[in-house]
Formats: C-alpha cells, sequence, structure tokens
C-alpha cells in the first residue's frame, strides 16, 4: 500500500516541477522581449548585414583569392558567428550577473526553487533566440551542401560560446563589468572569425590559430558544411576543436560560478 502511495505521489511532484520551471523560463522570455536590445543585435543585425552583402554586386562574383567562392559566400559563416558571439557574450551573462548581484540567487537558495533553474531558464531563452537567428540567416542566404553537418557545427558552436558566456558570468564581478569583459573578448574572437579580414586572406600563421580559435572553428566547419560537405573530423577538425572549448569553458563556468 505504502509503495502505491508512494508512486501516485510522484508524477504530481515532477509535474509541479516542470511547471515551477515552464513559469521561471516563461518569465525570463518576457524580460528579454522587454529589452530587446540583445536580441537585436544577435538577430536584425545579421539579418541586416545580408541583406546588404547580398545586394552588394563586388560581393556577388567568384573570386580567385577567396578559393571560388563569392564574397557573400564567404562572410555567411561570418555573420551567424556573430550573432552567436553577441548573444553569448552580452546577452547571456548578463542577467545571470544581475540577478548575483542584487541577490536575487542569495534569495531563491532559500526557496523550493534552486537557483539553477533561472541558470538553465536563462539559457533556454537565450538558446531559443539564438537558433531563431540562424534560421533566418539561413532561409535568406544558400542551402547548405550538408544540412547535418551544418545543424551539428552551429549546435558545437553554440555549445562553446554559451559555456563561454557562463564563464564571464561566473568570473564577473559586476553587471557592467560583463560589458567591458565581452567588448574585450569580442574584438580578437571576431577578427580570427575572418569579420574584418576574411580567413582565406589571412597570412598562413593565423590562418593556423584561426582554426584553433573557438570562432574560427565555428566559421570553418560552418562553410565546410555549406559549400563542401559535412566538415572534417580530422586534420584541422573544427568540430573538435568547438567540442573541446564546449568541454573547457563548461567545466571552468562550474568551477567558478557563485550563487552569491
Amino acid at each position: 500500500m505504502s509503495s502505491l502511495s508512494l508512486s501516485l505521489t510522484r508524477p504530481p511532484a515532477r509535474a509541479a516541477r516542470r511547471t515551477a520551471f515552464g513559469q521561471i523560463v516563461r518569465n525570463e522570455a518576457r524580460l528579454v522581449r522587454r529589452q530587446p536590445t540583445n536580441m537585436i543585435g544577435s538577430i536584425g543585425l545579421p539579418v541586416v548585414l545580408m541583406i546588404i552583402f547580398g545586394e552588394v554586386p563586388t560581393l556577388n562574383r567568384p573570386a580567385t583569392e577567396l578559393g571560388g567562392l563569392t564574397g557573400f559566400d564567404t562572410y555567411v559563416p561570418v555573420i551567424m558567428v556573430l550573432g552567436l558571439t553577441m548573444l553569448a557574450l552580452l546577452g547571456l551573462p548578463g542577467p545571470l550577473v544581475s540577478y548575483r548581484e542584487l541577490g536575487i540567487l542569495r534569495r531563491l537558495s532559500t526557496t523550493p526553487v534552486p537557483p539553477s533553474w533561472l541558470l538553465a531558464a536563462q539559457v533556454v531563452v537565450q538558446l531559443g533566440v539564438a537558433l531563431a537567428g540562424l534560421l533566418i540567416v539561413n532561409v535568406v542566404s544558400v542551402a547548405p551542401k550538408s544540412p547535418a553537418g551544418l545543424a551539428l557545427s552551429c549546435l558545437l558552436a553554440i555549445g562553446g560560446l554559451f559555456a563561454l558566456g557562463l564563464l564571464i558570468a561566473a568570473l564577473a564581478p559586476t553587471a557592467n563589468s560583463v560589458n567591458a569583459i565581452g567588448r574585450l573578448a569580442f574584438i580578437p574572437l571576431m577578427f580570427f572569425a575572418g569579420l574584418w579580414l576574411p580567413r582565406a586572406l589571412m597570412p598562413a600563421v593565423l590562418q593556423q590559430i584561426s582554426n584553433y580559435t573557438p570562432l574560427g572553428a565555428a566559421v570553418q566547419a560552418i562553410q565546410g558544411s555549406m559549400q563542401t560537405g559535412f566538415p572534417p573530423v580530422f586534420g584541422s577538425a573544427p568540430l573538435l576543436v568547438l567540442a573541446a572549448y564546449t568541454l573547457v569553458f563548461a567545466f571552468l563556468a562550474r568551477r567558478f560560478f557563485r550563487w552569491e
């Protein structure tokens, strides 16, 4: 009888937890909609850049120095990574550090709701924004040669960048410092992604460095998926580089994250 009673009480408890977590996710989504700056930067800016680049005649001509690709083809993965980077370095860590600074995470620890749920809810909301941005950019760009490779490349890029964002949230002492740290990281990372100088035009040494940076590996994997096929697993191995960054950044973020 006792085991039957226990089995009957478990589903409502699980359902209550799911309901509570769902409510937290909805609340975080409302906050993102009320302060859409990061959402505009991660979705609106890439879409605007795609439209502009698509209308520039010189960027739609194959170039020998770009390996036969057009400038537009070269910049599609860079623009996709640009949106993810803005979201991961600014949109994700900012609210978490603000919650810790205001004592919200500490107060949650005294309630039945674990503070980790708030962190997970932020990740879910920002993941939704990231996927929406990637989908829109893909709709207005060329069809990928390997949809599976593109999906895996994007997921690993999100994993590595979001883990980096959580690491920034773990280390940043204040909400204001998040912007400073994010911007300091943004400039060199986007340089090696090819934002200012396409990777194909970089000197060999810089190309090698780019291959082993999180954004350079992400652009390499996405570019390969769109233009040739499934990204290489060996050799420069951009997928392995992204997976390694995801594991390392996630470990460090968990190691140093403070709830108060």
